[in-house]
């Protein structure tokens, strides 16, 4: 393809999604179904040239930079709650579904070996959770539920691409289950480091860059910086992607600037929404391809549609088979989180009385482990999943871009590959369409509702007058309280500081005055403005509110910063 076609091509595509992205809601379809839809529209149409990316392109180039973003939004707090059903799901029900899989195939293919069978059972076994979320969050699912969805498909498909590449290794040989479990937890472990120490190391070195403009360049090459080294050291660069994306997202908002992360946050906001919906359209566009690499090898594509479909089935049967009682375990145990979330709050209610404890050196390392726990306890026994939540889940298997690339990704003399590559196309397709599709109807006839507004600001109230009061009492009324270089505040800048704070925090609003001490004004709401955010990271740790309640005062605290910094 010429220069000139590309860049066509590009402006074209950039205003496809554009358009999609503000026809979908109005249609009440998700945009990824709609771009998939056009997308097969497109390459119905005479003339349309071959589309066949290099499937590196989305597993190394696009893949890293959706799931960073994805990441770093992530509320660890959320991520860490519901860690055993999220591993569950993209651990152990990717490993069921690739092998159930593997074995149906085995029996179709006669010269398909296991290994070979098993590798194309890990290409269509990982979810997409892009569809499912865009379409839970408009009809208002609760939070717990798409943060196990969101969850699941940040991990899945690092799963299935380990899995992937262990199944062909072992190809060439026997398949041995010892050496593949060894392999996969290798990948794993050093993905996470590598992970871990890129986020760390990142955030530390963004924080001491006081332009947001910079910061923000820096951000989006961490999605490679820890893409790479894991890849080159036989681990999972997709798994270290996320871990990057986690650690920045929860120490970001400790150490990165409010300018930097405003910066960040609506520049990624662009990237992913070009790359997200762009694999969906190019998913779509390869159709015409896909079936002329199957008839010019002789194969035949209505077996490989057959086949597709009986594969769906059987994926819906595993899901639902495996998420019926990861439901009824969680319910089961309702009881008990509720009886720990007794115990832990007499507990707290003792050591709060107890003077000794509170002098002791531990007391406050070991309160805000208390209060950890009685938050996780509380959580649990009041968001159970429940059977209609359990159905959504078990519904949500949409298979998308990532199944079709990793299909794209098997050696070219993988036995019956292009008819394999199609029938990964069919399966990505019918449940992206079916299911997707379907799934806004299923939530209404089920009931399933989000958190209650009302009783979500009333949390809200809450969580933001006590950051008032942490404020005022670790601030304005601390007899210690001293400028940067140790003289004491006029008192009038203290009574009109109270006054400039209440508008800044209420109604947004600031006033400039030619006071000669008007300087110090600024530096004491800057210590307002640290008492609370301090205030909101105990609160954040804790986990004592909701993460979208957190979010939610952490956005008016920026808000309030970003207008002291104009004053």
């Amino acid at each position: 393809m010429e220069l000139e076609q590309f860049e066509m091509v590009a402006v074209v595509a950039v205003l496809i999604i554009v358009a999609a992205s503000y026809f979908a809601k109005k249609l009440g379809l998700a945009t990824p179904i709609l771009l998939v839809l056009v997308g097969l529209g497109l390459s119905l149409v005479p003339g349309m040239p071959p589309i066949a990316p290099e499937p590196g392109l989305i597993l190394a180039v696009v893949l890293p930079p959706l799931l960073y973003s994805a990441a770093v939004n992530m509320p660890v707090m959320d991520f860490r709650r519901d860690l055993r059903t999220i591993g569950a799901l993209s651990v152990v029900l990717v490993l069921v579904s690739a092998f159930a899989i593997g074995g149906v195939l085995w029996w179709i293919f006669p010269d398909l070996n296991f290994a070979a069978a098993v590798a194309v059972g890990a290409v269509v076994s990982p979810p997409d959770a892009v569809a499912a979320t865009s379409i839970g969050k408009r009809l208002g699912l609760p939070p717990r539920l798409l943060t196990i969805l969101e969850g699941e498909g940040l991990v899945n498909d690092a799963t299935a691409l380990v899995l992937l590449r262990t199944a062909v290794a072992a190809t060439a040989g026997a398949f041995s289950f010892r050496e593949a479990a060894g392999d996969f937890v290798y990948a794993v472990v050093v993905a996470v480091l590598v992970g871990v120490a890129v986020g760390f190391l990142a955030v530390r070195i963004r924080s001491k860059i006081d332009q947001p403009a910079l910061t923000t360049a820096i951000s989006f090459v961490v999605p490679f910086i820890a893409f790479l080294p894991a890849e080159l050291a036989d681990a999972s660069g997709v798994l270290a992607v996320v871990a990057a994306g986690l650690v920045t997202g929860a120490m970001g908002v400790r150490r990165l600037s409010v300018q930097d992360r405003n910066a960040e946050r609506t520049n990624w906001l662009t990237v992913q929404l070009l790359l997200e919906n762009g694999v969906f359209l190019l998913m779509g566009l390869q159709l015409v391809t896909l079936v002329d690499d199957v008839e010019n090898v002789g194969l035949s594509v209505w077996n490989a549609v057959w086949i597709g479909l009986a594969l769906t089935v059987v994926l819906g049967i595993v899901r639902a088979g495996f998420v019926i009682p990861l439901v009824l375990t969680a319910r089961a145990r309702r009881s008990d989180h509720e009886e720990r979330a007794r115990r832990f709050g007499e507990i707290l209610e003792h050591v709060s009385e107890d003077e000794r404890f509170q002098q002791h050196p531990r007391g406050p390392r070991i309160r805000r482990w208390l209060q950890r726990h009685h938050a996780d306890a509380r959580f649990y026994a009041g968001n159970g999943l429940g059977w209609r939540g359990g159905a959504v889940l078990a519904w949500s298997g949409m298979r998308g871009v990532v199944t079709l690339a990793a299909a794209q990704s098997l050696p070219t003399d993988f036995p019956y590959r292009t008819q394999l590559i199609l029938v990964a196309f069919v399966v990505a397709l019918v449940t992206l369409v079916g299911q997707g599709s379907t799934l806004p109807l299923l939530i209404r006839v089920l009931g399933v509702r989000g958190t209650d507004e009302e009783q979500s600001q009333r949390e809200l109230s809450l969580l933001l007058t006590e950051l008032g009061e942490a404020a005022v009492g670790q601030v304005l009324e601390n007899p210690d309280l001293r400028r940067r270089d140790g003289t004491p505040f006029d008192p009038a800048v203290i009574e009109r500081a109270q006054t400039m704070y209440a508008k800044l925090t209420d109604r947004g609003g600031s006033e400039r005055e030619d006071d000669p001490v008007r300087a110090q004004y600024p530096e004491l709401m800057e210590l307002l403005f640290d008492a609370q955010q301090d205030t909101l990271n105990h609160a954040r740790s804790t986990g004592t509110y909701d993460s979208h309640t957190i979010a939610r005062a952490q956005k008016r605290l920026d808000q309030g910063n970003v207008r002291l910094k104009s004053l």
